[in-house]
């Protein structure tokens, strides 16, 4: 089917008044084959405080005045590259020994570090652009780089540093990911100064490039500046098609340029045509959640499918292997973490743990057949991806346990491992807690640099999404956390009942600073579950099955378009399989 040509049959415009007596036909829920062969109720199961997490690394990390060993995590750069005005560093390991600020002047720091900090402590609801009196939000514009003439965010500030830690035409998820990291900040800080101007830049560019590469994402990186594609040493990463895609649909919502949404389904079109898995690092599940969206809301036809499984079925024929972990290693079961799914037995990595998750737990509000998949996904991954950190891993299975203390208790390791990749710690057993800082600067860098400070910095990714309920093992995700640039809608949640028999859970709006009374849909089932809450009631989930409840305004009124079912003009429901009567 011609994608551009792609539209949503409209059923006549229908209303009633009687929300929760609308019946839909439940949408049967589909299965990710990697998924299936995870732990229904993960061993041992513990779910820690997310959100806790995400707020103590903000307030330890970005504390000027730390100290102790590898300590303070942050400093001054005053270079004024692209910008001129000072911005604070953030070293990508503790005691990397390539930064700080006696290093190059202080400029090498990496915006997958700063960006994932401001990022994650945003989305727990810390205010970035006004914290101590630092505007820490305003000072990620020196990462655009338009003194390169590529004018676009950038993993660094300048290209003296860029073969100290990625980008400039090495590597191009480190050109594209910066910019998803700036659009997620562009959609919470929406006043900042300047960034309306930079956001335009980055879509035109982006545009730009997706023009010229018309639909041949067969290249190592793309020249932003001479608008070429090039090769070099490292494999085709055509999965940055679904980078481009992600922030050409996110720039048409913003903008409103019809330009920026063909850009989005041709960039879309020429990632589901690629005959082989492509996943290079993390940008495959913002295809995922961009075809969904676009399928819901434009009326598109893109195999959501195709890509999930290319998310997490390690099959990549790029980066041989890449994917989300399936297994048990010694009595813990790590599944559910994105990594190499082969490399010395499976190495899965802190940040693209939680950076997975961004996208796949947003889609499922405009994808609910994966409700199930995902939700069973995210309980295997929230629980495995406390074993970055030191205090929640057997000593026996760290590489440097004696260190941990330097933490202080918000950084995890660099990622999990079953069989070390360094020849001294062979003999730990799985899974072994390890990172690979010390081989960047052989013979300078520290053990403590296994310890990631750039895979911590994006923890508030989990602690916006994940909460726990009154039933050990059955979580409340939030479905709008990390959906950026989206329309209207009510808060969304997804449950998940991992048991084998029925479970009742208690949904509580007391912690919803209002009173007003509220009707549960159900996304899943296409009915209310619920009317006039506006304190406590128990939800019961079926065996193995899924809810996605949206918390609707009682007695709103309900209306029908084409597929779309919506509560006051809001849209519930992309899929409801009925009409109305």
């Amino acid at each position: 089917m011609n994608r551009f040509l792609a539209i949503l049959f409209l059923l006549p415009f229908i209303s009633c008044k009687q929300g929760p007596t609308v019946r839909g036909i439940p949408v049967p829920q589909q299965s990710l084959a990697r998924v299936d062969s995870m732990a229904d109720l993960p061993q041992p199961l513990h779910i820690i405080d997310w959100l806790a997490l995400s707020q103590r690394y903000d307030s330890t990390v970005y504390d000027f005045k730390a100290t102790g060993k590898h300590w303070p995590l942050v400093w001054w750069d005053s270079t004024g590259k692209n910008f001129d005005q000072p911005v604070v560093g953030l070293y990508t390991a503790m005691g990397d020994a390539r930064q700080g600020p006696q290093n190059n002047n202080g400029m090498f720091h990496e915006s997958l570090a700063t960006m994932g900090g401001v990022l994650g402590a945003t989305l727990v609801g810390i205010d970035k652009s006004n914290q101590d009196g630092l505007n820490y939000v305003g000072m990620l514009k020196n990462y655009f780089n338009k003194e390169t003439g590529w004018n676009i965010m950038m993993n660094n500030t300048a290209p003296e540093v860029a073969l100290l830690g990625g980008g400039y035409g090495r590597d191009w998820w480190y050109d594209v990911y910066p910019n998803v990291l700036f659009y997620a900040l562009y959609d919470r800080y929406p006043d900042e100064r300047g960034f309306d101007d930079i956001a335009y830049m980055i879509a035109e560019q982006f545009y730009k490039a997706d023009s010229v590469l018309a639909g041949n994402y067969d290249w190592t990186y793309f020249d932003y500046s001479a608008m070429e594609p090039q090769k070099n040493w490292i494999c085709a990463q055509q999965d940055a098609a679904a980078g481009h895609a992600w922030i050409l649909y996110a720039a048409y919502q913003r903008f409103g340029d019809e330009k920026y949404l063909k850009g989005a389904l041709r960039a879309l079109s020429a990632l589901e045509n690629q005959s082989e898995n492509r996943f290079y690092e993390i940008l495959m599940p913002f295809g995922a959640y961009t075809a969904a969206r676009i399928n819901a809301e434009q009326g598109g036809d893109f195999d959501v499918k195709k890509f999930l499984g290319w998310t997490f079925d390690g099959t990549s024929v790029c980066r041989e292997g890449w994917g989300v972990l399936v297994g048990n290693w010694n009595g813990f079961d790590i599944s559910g973490i994105v990594g190499s799914t082969i490399d010395h037995g499976g190495y899965g990595f802190l940040m693209n743990t939680f950076d997975t998750a961004w996208p796949l737990v947003a889609m499922v509000r405009y994808d609910q057949s994966y409700a199930s998949a995902i939700g069973k996904w995210m309980l295997n991954a929230a629980n495995a991806a406390r074993l970055f950190y030191p205090e929640h891993i057997p000593e026996g299975h760290q590489t440097i346990p004696q260190l941990a203390a330097v933490t202080k208790g918000v950084i995890g390791y660099e990622g999990l491992v079953k069989r070390s990749t360094f020849e001294k710690y062979a003999h730990i057993p799985a899974p072994v807690a390890q990172g690979d800082g010390p081989n960047w600067v052989p013979g300078k860098n520290p053990d403590a640099s296994q310890f990631s400070v750039y895979g911590s910095a994006h923890v508030g990714i989990f602690g916006s999404i994940i909460q726990t309920t009154d039933v050990e093992g059955i979580l409340k995700l939030d479905l709008l956390a990390t959906d950026f640039f989206r329309g209207n809608a009510y808060p969304s949640y997804l449950y998940y009942n991992p048991y084998d028999e029925a479970k009742e859970i208690t949904i509580d709006l007391l912690g919803n600073n209002s009173r007003k009374k509220v009707d549960l849909y159900d996304a899943v089932q296409g009915h209310f579950v619920a009317s006039g809450i506006s304190g406590q009631t128990r939800i019961r989930l079926l065996p193995n099955q899924s809810a996605v409840l949206a918390y609707v305004p009682h007695e709103a009124e309900i209306t029908q378009e084409g597929n779309k079912l919506l509560a006051d003009g809001v849209v519930i429901d992309y899929h409801f399989q009925a009409k109305l009567p």
